[in-house]
């Protein structure tokens, strides 16, 4: 257990401005303007250098909130001589924001960073876990390849500390140290795997980033902790989630096999098959294997679906992508409802959404067509967005709804955005050639359009019925006759040069009106654009095979007036034409197949949606967003044929040794008992001495073989002196008591363990007391049983859990030093075993701090009273003795039997019967002195209640309400 789990404010300093961890540079808009700091006028700063060299940490604390949190975008790096020399600053809070700058400069300084390298080193041994983090991140922003072993050995130290908030700063400086120096991989690896085997939330998601970054390719140390990952996955933060989601996404596509077997029958339960064969039959009597998940593709699956009610929409997302990528194809479904939700959002959190929902609905539109309504346009969105929804709107059309979606279609032509209403008029000619229902229907429609005053919708007009028109030619002559003769009033290039292609196309089909067309090109070729001028002689060409009686001489003279052009690709189409179609001596054998060239008939274009082959990468990554493959993107797998073994996700389980510890909270003293035992202090000290060490003969407590190190006192924090309040204990520090071993390890199954009364209600929650890397292999939870203890029935039980987590004996765990004065224990018997050392060396004595705080209901002993006594009771505790609330419960908790629960569940008090409805009683004394407490929880109105807590301990009652009151309106 961390004995530094205390923020900077804890430890003095005045109110910090930068919150706890923070890796960037904090910004504050509009400040810096206020102090004119960083100007051109470098002089300047010269006062921001003297407060910084000053004697008085008030003046460089105040120096240093200036230089991070007004200067906003501007560079300080001027200023990185005048801070570095504070990086030894007693002062925490001026030493935190020196490190938060030397963060951000210390790559560009790194000749004066390296002067400070020695200090650094020693903050990585700093009792205080904030000043250890702060230190390795500023070390690992050092990129100076001399100081890479000194990186190495920091993040190796780091990745075994005691607290859970520094192993996630060494998994950040991983990857920096990766980028650094890539030949540290191997080593890299070892502490990857030792940080992946971590059980803390917090490291979870750091750990799993530097895995991608570092080693992606092995899988094999992910077997282990696969399992692990999934079910911690609900309580990781919400950007580790996202990055534990993509990697198992990519585990899962190696390690299972495909649940979207076309060929056989999806069985997930294997009840069918207990009482029935495992293969089925089709109607043409076929054979189908049923298809089974395996039990760790289901928990993945599992543990992910809360998380699509993620606030966080990177999380829904990530999720989103996983069931597309893993789920049956029946199951996918439960992901719409949660992106539609998503479309809520900020235009650039849509964009991504929609994007991915365009991926999803051409293959699955069944998915989205209930939501319709919710991808139709807005006025307010931008055109990228109006763009992705005219997308999906179209990918969603068939039979059923073609009608309504063409009505909104309409609407969407006439918009002021004229790239929007161009994209609607692709979106038309899709919906003409997926639906042929409506074919004949979009090209009248389209026809119209071109009589529109927009040139920009004719001539995307010209474009969409140019490429419909090609897939039935023979019925559409009139439309092409219609199209030529509005070809004069259209001047948008790339629509004249539709209408030109097609004359020439199917110039056999309007015989009258093409060499009409080419004579009008002829008198304004020398003006039109490129693209139109080479579709010009492309239907000189096309109407002199076909024509030539009429078009001889109009085609000769295009073809002079191309010869001659400024732009070398007509001029080089031209000669080409010349010589394929005009024959001459110089000819060759090509220009017998002339016509075959150029007459040869065209297959229709496919009008496709520009998202269908998005989906060969990862939804949700930046290459799909993209279209393109971004760096670092990591490619998902095939399915296996067959599943690998899944034996190798197996974890071995090992059993704890069950061990009870007693230990003792004495009351507070009057004022006037502590005046009159001021003087006789330390004979009752001498005293309690000899009756714990007769305690500890009785009960065989001197088989520890060696007395530990005179524990070494903590100065008391505020969250002590709140504790010492609480149980009176004259000098509480932040440890307990020691718990003392000796390695290496295994524990024997040899501990005594005691056996007492079982109460009315046990929890069943445990808390963590010694950490596995901390015992370097002992790990300890602690629970309390709330039985009576069979030594003294002032004392409180508590259960504590040893766990081995080794291969080797552990041998003589006992309790250490008796801890602070005023605190009595009765101890468990030393675990002992006689197991041989590996190495066959003598054993290394250790010695370890670890802290019980127990919630302030353990404390009581359940009491029975009538309903008149606890009446008369509670007369006498008024004043300062009473605490009480006003809450709005939580709607199951308003009948009786909820109450009782919860309150049994925060404290260990009897239940008092009532003659009222309304009203419940509890009541309890204090284990070690027997002071009444009293708790009535009155129901009012609208779910409201009146907690009133009186006891003969005005201390215990704020802290009782407090954990009454969250038990009572917890949902």
């Amino acid at each position: 257990m961390s004995t530094n789990n205390l923020s900077y404010n804890d430890q003095g300093g005045s109110d910090s401005a930068v919150e706890v961890g923070q890796e960037t540079t904090p910004t504050s808009s509009n400040a810096g303007a206020g102090f004119g700091l960083f100007s051109t006028n470098f002089k300047k700063n010269d006062d921001l250098k003297e407060m910084l060299e000053s004697n008085k940490d008030s003046l460089k604390l105040d120096a240093m909130k200036r230089i991070i949190l007004i200067a906003t975008g501007k560079n300080a790096s001027e200023l990185f001589p005048a801070v570095v020399k504070n990086v030894a600053s007693k002062n925490i809070e001026l030493k935190k924001l020196v490190y938060v700058y030397l963060v951000r400069y210390a790559e560009e300084q790194q000749d004066l960073a390296l002067l400070s390298i020695s200090t650094f080193q020693r903050a990585l041994k700093d009792p205080n876990q904030l000043i250890r983090a702060s230190a390795l991140r500023v070390l690992s922003s050092i990129r100076v390849p001399i100081i890479v072993p000194i990186m190495m050995l920091a993040i190796k130290e780091a990745a075994s500390d005691m607290s859970p908030y520094v192993r996630k700063t060494s998994a950040h400086a991983i990857q920096k140290l990766y980028s650094l120096d890539p030949d540290q991989k191997e080593h890299l690896i070892e502490v990857i795997d030792k940080l992946l085997k971590d059980k803390s939330t917090l490291v979870a998601g750091s750990v799993v980033m530097a895995f991608e970054e570092v080693c992606p390719d092995r899988i094999d140390l992910i077997h282990k902790n696969y399992r692990k990952l999934c079910n911690l996955l609900v309580d990781v933060e919400e950007w580790g989630q996202v990055v534990i989601i993509t990697m198992l996404t990519r585990y899962a596509r190696t390690q299972f096999t495909s649940p979207w077997k076309e060929d056989g029958l999806f069985d997930e339960n294997s009840e069918t098959a207990f009482y029935e064969s495992d293969e089925k039959k089709t109607k043409n009597g076929d054979e189908k294997k049923s298809y089974m998940m395996d039990p760790d593709h289901r928990l993945l699956l599992r543990n992910t679906k809360p998380l699509l009610q993620s606030r966080n929409t990177a999380v829904v997302v990530s999720v989103a992508q996983l069931y597309w990528h893993l789920a049956p194809k029946h199951e996918v479904g439960v992901i719409t409802k949660s992106l539609v939700r998503l479309l809520r959002s900020h235009r650039e959190v849509q964009y991504v959404v929609l994007q991915n929902i365009a991926t999803m609905s051409i293959q699955r539109k069944g998915m989205f067509e209930p939501y319709m309504k919710s991808f139709y346009v807005r006025s307010t969105d931008a055109t990228h967005i109006k763009s992705l929804k005219l997308e999906i709107l179209t990918s969603l059309a068939n039979e059923a709804n073609i009608s309504t979606i063409l009505r909104e279609f309409q609407t969407y032509v006439k918009s002021q955005d004229k790239q929007f209403a161009a994209g609607t008029i692709q979106a038309i000619g899709r919906c003409a050639t997926n639906i042929s229902e409506v074919t004949d229907t979009c090209l009248q429609g389209l026809v119209l359009l071109l009589s529109n005053r927009d040139e920009t919708v004719v001539a995307e007009s010209v474009v969409v019925i140019k490429k419909l028109l090609q897939t039935q030619p023979t019925q559409h002559s009139d439309i092409i006759k219609h199209m030529a003769k509005l070809f004069d009033n259209i001047a948008v290039p790339m629509a004249r040069a539709s209408i030109l292609w097609l004359m020439g196309e199917y110039c056999e089909r309007v015989p009258q009106i093409a060499p009409d067309v080419l004579r009008k090109m002829a008198k304004s070729f020398t003006s039109e654009e490129d693209i139109v001028k080479l579709q010009t002689v492309n239907l000189a060409a096309k109407l002199y095979l076909t024509n030539s009686k009429q078009t001889k001489l109009l085609t000769q003279y295009i073809l002079n007036l191309g010869k001659y052009d400024q732009n070398y690709d007509i001029r080089d189409r031209t000669r080409f034409i010349r010589q394929l179609i005009v024959p001459n001596e110089k000819s060759g054998a090509l220009g017998k197949y002339a016509r075959r060239i150029l007459l040869a008939p065209k297959p229709a274009p496919v009008l496709e949606s520009t998202y269908k082959d998005r989906d060969r990468y990862q939804l949700g990554t930046l290459s799909h967003t993209i279209n393109t493959k971004a760096s670092g993107y990591l490619e998902l797998s095939d399915w296996p044929a067959v599943a690998p073994d899944q034996s190798v996700r197996n974890v071995e389980v090992i059993e704890p040794v069950m061990i009870h510890l007693y230990f003792y909270y004495p009351e507070a003293e009057s004022d006037e008992e502590k005046s009159s035992s001021q003087s006789s202090e330390e004979s009752d000290k001498s005293s309690s001495q000899s009756e714990k060490s007769s305690s500890e003969s009785d009960s065989e407590q001197k088989k520890t073989t060696k007395k530990p190190p005179q524990k070494k006192t903590v100065k008391p924090t505020a969250k002590d002196r709140y504790y010492n309040e609480l149980f009176n204990t004259k000098c509480l520090s932040r440890s307990l008591f020691s718990l003392c071993i000796l390695t290496p390890c295994p524990l024997s199954c040899a501990a005594a363990l005691l056996q007492v009364s079982g109460p009315a209600f046990v929890p069943e929650k445990r808390h963590d007391l010694l950490h596995r890397m901390t015992g370097k292999g002992l790990s300890a939870q602690y629970q309390f049983p709330r039985q009576p203890c069979l030594y003294q029935p002032t004392m409180v039980s508590v259960q504590i859990s040893l766990t081995n987590t080794t291969d080797h004996p552990l041998e003589q765990i006992h309790i250490g030093d008796r801890g602070p004065t005023g605190l009595d224990m009765h101890c468990f018997n030393t675990v002992d075993s006689s197991i041989r050392l590996p190495d066959g060396a003598a054993t290394k004595e250790d010695q370890f701090s670890v802290s019980i705080q127990p919630a302030v209901g353990e404390l009581f002993l359940p009491a029975t009273m009538t309903e008149q006594d606890f009446r008369k009771e509670q007369g006498k505790l008024l004043g300062m003795n009473e605490s009480s609330a006003t809450i709005t419960m939580a709607a199951e908790n308003t009948t009786r039997q909820p109450i009782s629960r919860q309150v049994a569940t925060v404290a260990n008090l009897g239940v008092v019967p009532s003659g009222q409805d309304n009203i419940h009683r509890f009541a309890g004394k204090t284990a070690s002195s027997g002071a009444v407490v009293l708790v009535t929880v009155e129901l009012r109105e609208s779910s409201a209640a009146l907690i009133t807590i009186n006891t003969e301990k005005s201390v215990m009652g704020p802290m009782l309400l407090r954990d009454l009151k969250r038990a009572l309106t917890r949902a």
